[in-house]
C-alpha cells in the first residue's frame, strides 16, 4: 500500500477541527482495478438536454459502508484500512426541470493517472468512471476537467461535528441542514438537499449551484426530505 502524502496533513487537521478533512485514511494499492465502461441504458436513456444548474452530491460514506461493504466494488472504499467521512458522490448538471441531462456522448475509459488522483476523494474506480460517462460529459470538458472542477468544489465544502450530530437524540432534518450550513458561511438550509433511507439514516447532502457554481436555493422539486423529519447518524 502507497499512502497519499496529503493525507498527513489531512490527519492533523482532523484532529484539531473534524470539520476540516473527509478522508481520515486513505492509502492507494499499486495496482488499480480498470474500470468497465459505463454508458446509456433502457432504464438511464441518452438526455442531451440544456444544463440549467448543478448539484453537488456528497456521500455519507459511515452509511454507504454499513449497507454496501459486501460489494467487491466496495473493498477500497469500505476496507484494506481506510477511513473516509464525506465522500464526493459526483458534480451533476440539472436540467430546467424534473429531467436533466445524461450520457450526453460516449465516454473514454478513465487513465490511470485521473483515477490516482481522485480515488481518495470518490474512493470508488466504476463510481469514478460513471460520474463521468453520466454526467460529465454533459459538460463538454475532459475528464481531468471534471474532476478537477468537482474536487475543487468538495474541497470548500466544511463540516459539521458529525459524531455530536448522531449522538442528539430527536434529531431533524432541518436541525441537520442548520448546522450543516452554519459550518458553511453564507449558506442557508434551502440551499441543501438531504437524503436518507426508509429508516431515517442519514445517506447523501445534495448542495444546490447555479451555472456559475455559485451556491444557490434548492428548486422545490429538488428540497428533498421534509425538515420534520427525523434523521438519524451513522458515527464515522
Amino acid at each position: 500500500m502507497r499512502p497519499i502524502a496529503f493525507l498527513a496533513a489531512a490527519l492533523a487537521l482532523v484532529a484539531g477541527s473534524p470539520a476540516m478533512a473527509q478522508a481520515y485514511r486513505c492509502s492507494l494499492p499499486e495496482t488499480l482495478p480498470r474500470p468497465r465502461a459505463d454508458g446509456p441504458s433502457v432504464r438511464e436513456p441518452r438526455r442531451d438536454l440544456p444544463t440549467a444548474s448543478y448539484t453537488l452530491a456528497l456521500t455519507w460514506n459511515p452509511a454507504y459502508c454499513r449497507t454496501g461493504s459486501g460489494r467487491a466494488d466496495a473493498r477500497f472504499q469500505c476496507g484494506g484500512g481506510n477511513h473516509f467521512g464525506f465522500t464526493l458522490h459526483g458534480l451533476w448538471p440539472d436540467g430546467a426541470g424534473r429531467e436533466w441531462p445524461q450520457y450526453c456522448r460516449p465516454a473514454p475509459l478513465l487513465s490511470e493517472r485521473v483515477i490516482r488522483r481522485n480515488l481518495c476523494t470518490t474512493p470508488s474506480v466504476q463510481l469514478l468512471q460513471h460520474e463521468y460517462a453520466k454526467h460529465g460529459t454533459c459538460m463538454g470538458i475532459s475528464p481531468a476537467a471534471y474532476f478537477n472542477r468537482a474536487s475543487s468544489l468538495y474541497a470548500r465544502v466544511r463540516y459539521p461535528d458529525m459524531n455530536a450530530l448522531a449522538a442528539r437524540r430527536g434529531l431533524t432534518t432541518g436541525e441537520f441542514a442548520q448546522a450543516f450550513a452554519r459550518a458553511n458561511p453564507g449558506l442557508t438550509p434551502a440551499m441543501f438537499r438531504i437524503t436518507a433511507d426508509r429508516e431515517g439514516w442519514l445517506e447523501e447532502v445534495w448542495l444546490c449551484l447555479d451555472l456559475r457554481f455559485r451556491y444557490r436555493q434548492c428548486p422545490t422539486h429538488q428540497r428533498g426530505r421534509a425538515a420534520s423529519a427525523g434523521l438519524r447518524i451513522r458515527r464515522g
